[in-house]
């Protein structure tokens, strides 16, 4: 099994070169005996449409039962259903089949201890008892449960909608869209569904909502249709992106500051985590309303666990995962995160538009992602880092985020590709230009060393 399989926050990698089903029932031993030294025995198991999701999850489920855990199959379903499922089953935790955003090649294990997601040193302990397979042995057993239908119950009933709206959805054939559609039809919502059948090939784009070129046919829609808002979900529904009415994509740092502003106006002084790539107006913004930013470190688990230590409402990133404290779970939920944006809409009769129209007017990058192999990237952005903080104030939590009078530049090592992230925000669009032009210069430089 490729170690480098085993992440910051999941366990990820190409299906049948990284990660075999022998080496996944391995995996389920492994995982079942962490799981039972930490005093869980009872877990949930989805997983998503993937080709290879089905035959994974049988291995996994026999390497958890081998050990002596009791599971509970929820079947395909959105990643954040197996998140409700562990609250509404009373789980000790669960394991989520799924390589969420990534390409169809691609596979992998979300886990859950309790309702924590298991990260860093404890995913490098899972590694480490499958690599001794020294594991724990007991007579488990197997049940199925249905749970998205309580799943849906639970939102229609904590969501209420002013008035109607026209809303556009795009869920990549991945496995959000047969669950969110008719949520939102329940709540009076004119849908508009693009790519809901489940389909683990992907066969009309990536199901990734944070990329430009797979969010054109929701534009296209959003515009032809005169739709109030595009709603776009990744593969296994814990991201969500956003069209405006306009067919303009509101990235996730815009969409902290309608759902920060809302919740101020309920709850004065509260907390809201968000991570380096975000914008500084948006930091700006909550604290003008009265809340209390906090950046962190990008990726789920990192994010959850800051959230809970800092008793936060909600936590986003620019990538779309929005975790919800107040009125509802804790965990990352494209669906709900959709649900609570069309509360917005409908209770304000505004346009997105104009609900953001004040914010100063800032010029950003999205998310650029360039290709650098998982055994140079970590490297590579410590070099990057040294450079720029001999000679310029920085943030350096994750990656390196570089302060500049007018503007900033971020370099991150992906977790879950073989990626750096960079992303660039400034006051004009030549300063922009300028800041991304030295900030990639010093990238390639730095890799040519």
């Amino acid at each position: 099994m490729n170690p480098e399989i085993f992440r910051e926050y999941d366990i990820r990698g190409i299906a049948g070169r990284d990660i075999t089903v022998d080496e996944v029932r391995l995996l389920g031993q492994g995982i079942g005996t962490f799981m039972r030294r930490s005093g869980c025995r009872h877990l949930a198991v989805g997983r998503d449409c993937r080709v290879s999701s089905d035959a994974f999850a049988e291995a996994l489920i026999r390497g958890l039962a081998a050990t002596g855990c009791q599971v509970t199959d929820i079947g395909v379903c959105p990643t954040p259903v197996l998140y409700f499922s562990i609250h509404h089953l009373g789980r000790d935790g669960g394991v989520m089949v799924t390589a969420s955003h990534n390409p169809k090649a691609y596979n992998g294990f979300k886990i859950c201890k309790g309702v924590d997601s298991v990260h860093g040193e404890d995913l490098q302990a899972i590694r480490e008892i499958v690599a001794s397979e020294r594991f724990a042995q007991g007579d488990g057993a197997v049940s199925t449960a249905a749970v998205i239908s309580e799943y849906q119950r639970f939102i229609e009933e904590n969501i209420t909608l002013a008035r109607p709206l026209k809303v556009g959805i795009d869920a990549g054939n991945g496995t959000a869209g047969v669950v969110a559609a008719p949520i939102l039809k329940n709540l009076n919502c004119e849908v508009h569904e693009l790519y809901c059948e489940m389909d683990g090939t992907f066969p009309n784009h990536e199901a990734d909502p944070t990329v430009l070129g797979n969010m054109e046919d929701l534009i296209t829609l959003v515009r032809e249709k005169g739709l109030d808002v595009g709603i776009g979900y990744d593969g296994d529904g814990d991201r969500i992106g956003v069209v405006d009415e306009a067919g303009k994509i509101v990235y996730g740092d815009k969409l902290m500051v309608l759902f920060a502003r809302e919740i101020l106006s309920r709850r004065p002084g509260a907390v809201f985590i968000s991570e380096v790539k975000c914008s500084k107006v948006m930091y700006d913004d909550i604290e003008k309303h009265g809340g209390r930013a906090v950046m962190w470190k990008t990726g789920h688990s990192l994010i959850k666990a800051k959230m809970k230590a800092e008793r936060a409402a909600l936590a986003g990133e620019m990538s779309g995962h929005m975790f919800f404290e107040d009125r509802y779970l804790g965990f990352d939920d494209a669906v709900y995160a959709s649900c609570r944006l069309l509360e917005i809409l409908a209770a304000s009769g505004r346009r997105i538009s104009d609900l953001l129209s004040d914010l100063p007017r800032t010029f950003t990058t999205p998310e650029i992602r360039v290709d650098c192999p998982d055994n140079r990237k970590f490297g590579l952005v410590e070099k990057v880092t040294r450079h720029f903080k001999e000679r310029y104030d920085v943030i350096d939590i994750d990656g390196v985020r570089i302060l500049f009078d007018d503007g900033w530049g971020l370099v991150r090592a992906s977790n879950t590709q073989p990626a750096l992230v960079l992303r660039f925000e400034a006051m004009s669009e030549a300063r922009l230009d300028e800041i991304r032009h030295h900030v990639e210069s010093v990238v390639a430089e730095m890799d040519r060393r």
